[in-house]
């Protein structure tokens, strides 16, 4: 699960997903179908949230394999064979997923007695190993590969940003060294590229200039 823990840290979108990380661990000797619950419900939210973002439609109550197989064709993988192969896995995992949760939850299918009590020793602990790492190990795939494709830009704090027009010097230096850019109709001086384009590009000329002057 610490593998999951720092994908989901290093992309700050992600973050919410921390509570399913969370109860996955917490129930993973005590209750393991909670574990599982939550373990599908970690695939379904990033699947579906994939597919919001590449404006995928996935119907009203899409099943958990729909969305995994969806979510990964989403990314932007093309229908080669290979990828058919991984995207047909990736959904029967989820399935598997739900099919699990079913057979032993608490709630399923009006469980006896006996079999409440034994529910959550039907799955042995290596079996537990296993499915939550292949869990940890899709999840971390789909958003990696998501993010890889859809990078978040986070502004710098605005302290930190040097404004464009309180740079008038630097500006006009900039400008007169490299000119300004045409683009049919348009045209831009090169300072103001630099600035709105690569702003710690600017921030490191602008310090060079100052330290020149």
């Amino acid at each position: 699960m610490e593998r999951l823990r720092k994908v989901i840290e290093q992309y700050g979108r992600w973050s919410a997903l921390t509570t399913y990380a969370d109860r996955i661990e917490a129930h993973l000797s005590s209750d393991f179908s909670h574990a599982v619950e939550n373990a599908k419900a970690l695939l379904e939210t990033i699947g579906k949230e994939i597919c919001k973002t590449k404006s995928v439609e996935l119907g009203a109550k899409p099943k958990t394999n729909a969305v995994m197989k969806k979510a990964f064709t989403a990314v932007g993988y093309p229908g080669e064979n290979r990828v058919t192969q991984i995207s047909t896995a990736l959904a029967t995992i989820g399935q598997q997923m739900g099919n699990l949760r079913n057979e032993i939850g608490i709630t399923a299918h009006g469980k006896g007695l006996d079999e409440l009590k034994a529910r959550n020793d039907s799955v042995d602990a290596l079996t537990r190993e296993f499915l939550v790492d292949t869990t940890v190990i899709v999840a971390a795939f789909l958003i990696r590969a998501f993010e890889n494709e859809n990078p978040r830009i986070t502004p710098l704090p605005e302290e930190e940003q040097p404004l464009y027009i309180a740079n008038d010097s630097f500006n006009d230096f900039w400008d007169d060294l490299y000119g300004e850019f045409e683009m049919g109709d348009y045209s831009f001086p090169a300072s103001e590229i630099l600035f709105n384009v690569d702003i710690k590009a600017y921030q490191t000329e602008l310090a060079a200039f100052k330290e020149d002057e």
